[in-house]
């Protein structure tokens, strides 16, 4: 059933909820993550929440489970305890925000954030419908109508009998995810003593150092550095090693720092964390220009991997293994668009490189840090004369099986161009571009040269358009033996059809499908276009399921027979007792069972 799973980390199954707590904020952390990718070490101090943990034939099923069940969400059982602990992680984060307090029996979830929750958990049964409604059951702006067929009431029954039937779901009496005794703990003793094995705790780069050189001249002993370990996940690195180090108590390489010249984000950030750094509004200490690429820059970011995932994988993980591995990252791909630049450390010397030379390079050696990544803000253009008006322009691309969740792109783009149109002829012109593709069988991210040399200064024009295109098919190649290889090298013509389509006058020549939607670009201002351009991108992430309805004619005649039957054994499944049982005879071909079964 699981055969297209050649990754681990991308079915979902296995998600618990892992909760931190820092006594400095007096604040708990609750993220959903693959316990098939968390080392065990790692979650020293932590909480961990299994389905069990939410209910059980014992105790009582969580109203999760009860719901999952009634709405004939569960069919084989294993994907179901990943689907409610993601579920309930974004119950549990929803409840954290300053939203207005919902109505009895709902939570402050939105319906599009439970569809966001369950999208990186993989169903082969049921088609995510009944999941997806019992997800959005819990959601305060439903529309009860639009949930489908369930056990909970009959066709035509008003909506507030519909409420009174569901399960109820109380948030003030939900589990408390970190207890009480293991906050003590950790306010009198936060730090490990790691010396004693062979799990590093470093809380300070020079500490770090110190270990690297004490550990290199061990004679050769293997040393692997560990953030989110989620790079396991796709690169099957079955060797031994003698000694881990764990950078997360490193806060020189956890910063999230905003100035007037730009974001920096540290090498242990999580994705989750940098989506939302980047996405905060600055308080004016940014132009519209500045938070436009940041913003963009977050919404491409979460097309990468899933919730859970992003949750523990780094960016400056992410980075190193396109450096290292030739990984297809979306990250690096837009960062360079964005003229980002990285910040290294070796040994006593710091050292600042643009992210194009730090692809170019050979791999760091163990001596070596990658601390940082930086975004630069970008500075309005300066109008040297009144006849012209200047803007910039920023777009993101991604071509993948799938909109969101566990698909690595075929090919992936960023274009950033600062645009000037000329009042009196209305021409417009590209005063600099920086053209970035991805993910296209090459060894990692590069910037199309050529094509920006040659596009720089020019008026846009059809001709030039056309250049431009012959460009890159000609620097987009695909090494020998890539799969699909002509239509990578279709994809990257294509993007950047769209990115300069609109700004030409006569484009309409080309393709009917911008006149008839979106007018003559030579009647646009640069504001205008500016706005086009926002239509047309990737802004407004869709949806998992587009609404419609299940409608099914039930007669007497048969009768049971088409009545909704709640399947008895459900709510099991549900609260993970199925999986356990199911996991102890598939443990030879699913390593992740021990650690999932050890939480």
């Amino acid at each position: 059933m699981f055969s297209n799973l050649w990754f681990l980390g991308g079915c979902g199954a296995c998600i618990v909820l892992l909760s931190k707590y820092d006594p400095v904020i007096d604040q708990v952390e609750d993220i959903t993550v693959s316990s098939c990718l968390t080392l065990l070490c790692s979650v020293n101090g932590c909480a961990i929440t299994t389905t069990e943990g939410l209910g059980n034939s014992k105790d009582g099923f969580h109203s999760i489970h009860q719901r999952f069940a009634g709405f004939h969400s569960s069919q084989c059982g294993f994907c179901t305890p990943g689907m409610c602990i993601s579920l309930f992680g974004a119950l549990v984060n929803a409840e954290k925000t300053d939203r207005p307090k919902p109505s009895p029996g709902f939570s402050k979830l939105t319906a599009v954030e439970a569809e966001k929750a369950i999208a990186g958990n993989l169903c082969r049964c049921t088609g995510y419908r009944s999941i997806a409604d019992a997800c959005k059951s819990f959601a305060a702006d439903v529309d009860m109508e639009d949930l489908g067929l369930n056990c909970f009431w009959k066709k035509g029954e008003s909506p507030d009998v519909k409420i009174s039937r569901l399960p109820s779901y109380d948030h003030n009496n939900e589990i408390c995810t970190f207890p009480e005794f293991l906050k003590c703990e950790i306010k009198s003793s936060f730090l490990l003593d790691s010396q004693k094995s062979s799990w590093y705790n470093p809380v300070s780069v020079k500490e770090l150092q110190s270990l690297l050189k004490a550990i290199k001249g061990n004679n050769g002993a293997r040393i692997k550095l560990v953030a989110g370990n989620t790079g396991m996940g796709y690169y099957k690195d079955l060797q031994h090693y003698d000694n881990y180090i764990n950078l997360c108590y490193v806060p020189e390489l956890s910063i999230i720092g905003k100035d007037h010249t730009g974001i920096e984000i540290g090498a242990t950030v999580t994705i989750s964390k940098a989506i939302k750094a980047l996405k905060t509004e600055s308080n004016g200490e940014f132009l519209s220009e500045s938070e436009m690429v940041f913003k963009k820059i977050a919404v491409q970011m979460e097309k990468i991997a899933t919730q859970f995932v992003r949750n523990t994988g780094s960016v400056g993980g992410n980075l190193m293994m396109a450096q290292k591995n030739c990984f297809p990252s979306d990250i690096a791909t837009i960062l360079l668009a964005a003229g980002s630049f990285v910040n290294i450390i070796t040994d006593t010397m710091h050292e600042k490189l643009s992210l194009e030379d730090f692809l170019e390079r050979p791999p760091l050696d163990s001596e070596s840090i990658l601390t940082s990544v930086k975004i630069p803000k970008w500075e309005p253009i300066k109008n040297d004369s009144s006849e012209k008006d200047c803007k910039m322009l920023f777009e993101t691309y991604r071509a993948a099986p799938r909109p969101l969740g566990n698909a690595l792109p075929y090919l992936n783009a960023a274009f950033l161009a600062e645009v000037c149109r000329w009042k009196s002829s209305g021409a417009i012109t590209l005063n600099k571009c920086m053209l970035a593709f991805g993910a296209y069988g090459t060894r990692h991210s590069i910037r199309a040269r050529e094509v920006e040399e040659f596009l720089t200064g020019k008026k846009l024009t059809l001709d030039v358009l056309y250049e431009s295109i012959k460009l890159v098919g000609a620097s987009v190649v695909p090494e020998d033996g890539t799969t699909s290889s002509a239509y990578r090298s279709s994809l990257a013509v294509g993007f950047l059809f769209d990115f300069l389509g609109p700004l030409i006058d006569n484009v309409a020549k080309i393709s009917n499908h911008w006149l008839d939607n979106y007018g003559s670009a030579a009647i646009f201002t640069v504001d205008e276009v500016k706005q086009k351009h926002d239509q047309l991108d990737h802004v407004k992430v869709p949806t998992l399921l587009s609404l419609s309805k299940h409608v099914f004619e039930v007669t007497k005649e048969y009768h049971p027979v088409g009545e909704p039957v709640k399947k008895s054994g459900a709510a099991l499944q549900a609260s993970g007792l199925y999986l356990l049982s199911l996991c102890s005879c598939a443990s030879k071909h699913f390593k992740f069972v021990k650690l999932f079964v050890l939480v």
